[in-house]
């Protein structure tokens, strides 16, 4: 569901509007503007780039923050029985 990966995905993202989502038991990163067409109908936005930059403290985190960031956000979205 959400990885490393995606958490890498957002950050390396150009635009700080760019969120992560879940759509259908899937995480993706999408242009904020995205976010109003149908096929992002009913995803749940769950943190966007700058939120990130913000709660990392840092664009170029360690690779332990990152395995942390995602976790912690599989952890929270589990709870939501997502």
């Amino acid at each position: 569901m959400i990885d490393e990966a995606v958490v890498h995905e957002l950050l390396d993202a150009t635009d700080d509007d760019a969120a992560l989502v879940l759509l259908g038991g899937t995480a993706q990163v999408v242009d904020r503007t995205a976010l109003g067409s149908d096929a992002f109908r009913g995803a749940a936005v769950l943190l966007s780039r700058a939120e990130l930059v913000d709660r990392l403290g840092t664009s170029s985190p360690t690779q332990e923050d990152v395995a942390r960031v995602a976790a912690s956000l599989r952890d929270a979205v589990g709870k939501l029985g997502a």
